[in-house]
């Protein structure tokens, strides 16, 4: 595993848990903070807000111990949406702070400048730490970057068959963490058989792998399940070292 990392001076886990398509399973949830994860995260979009309100409330691990990311959807980018958006999503995630706010989506009606020139000023109250964005590729952060405003993550999909190289390579270079969603979804077979392979080697399963191999490109993490077996494997992952050859032999496979 690699250092955790950074969001200017704020440290984001790297192995994150998600929620999409998890709502009204609170115990799912709860049971990834019990196995360890402290990052949550979640999204307007993914009605999953109270069920990780809920899970926090009976976990009993104290507010400063999470990370929380939660993302405005289409309808709140508009300047004057997204403080009463923010203030509903800490009514609903019932907390006083969100750790990272992001964009979900770039909009075709809403200039993205826009939407961070609010979400800035959302942040100077103290309800958000830190801003980023999700699905922007390389113009895109090239222009917010250049724009001035200090986007601290993207968010993109990144697995086997969605690599977002170029934006990947642009971010890290101008300190941006990146994390990768979907990091799961099956390759072709060429290669699912190279991380078959390697996944034998280390005595580990493909899900362990694949995180594995992510962060070692220094992304962050977010695996999402519902089963408490798959929760536990997955974070796991944090135990596996691929050697440099086993994440060039993933990269290069096609």
């Amino acid at each position: 595993m690699t250092a955790s990392p950074t969001l200017g001076s704020i440290q984001i886990p790297q192995m994150g848990f998600g929620t999409w398509n998890l709502g009204g399973q609170a115990a799912a949830i709860q049971h990834a903070l019990q196995v360890g994860y402290r990052h949550l995260d979640t999204a307007d979009i993914y009605g999953t807000h109270d069920d990780i309100a809920a899970a926090l409330r009976n976990s009993g691990i104290p507010r400063e111990k999470l990370f929380l990311v939660t993302k405005l959807w289409s309808h709140s980018l508009a300047p004057d949406k997204v403080g009463p958006a923010v203030e509903r999503f800490l009514r609903e995630l019932n907390t006083d702070y969100i750790d990272l706010l992001l964009i979900h989506w770039p909009s075709r009606s809403v200039a993205a400048e826009d939407t961070l020139s609010a979400m800035q000023d959302v942040q100077e109250t103290g309800a958000v730490r830190a801003l980023g964005v999700s699905n922007f590729d390389k113009p895109l952060m090239e222009r917010g970057l250049e724009a001035g405003y200090p986007l601290t993550n993207n968010q993109i999909e990144y697995n086997l068959n969605h690599r977002s190289d170029e934006t990947l390579a642009y971010c890290l270079e101008n300190a941006v963490t990146v994390t990768a969603y979907s990091p799961l979804e099956r390759g072709s077979r060429s290669q699912e058989a190279a991380v078959a392979a390697i996944a034998e080697q280390h005595g580990a399963t493909r899900e362990q792998v694949l995180l594995a191999w992510l962060m070692a490109k220094e992304m962050v993490v977010i695996p999402r399940s519902g089963k408490p077996a798959h929760i536990e494997a997955n974070w796991a992952s944090l135990d596996i070292a691929l050697s440099e050859a086993d994440i060039q032999g993933i990269d290069a496979a096609a």
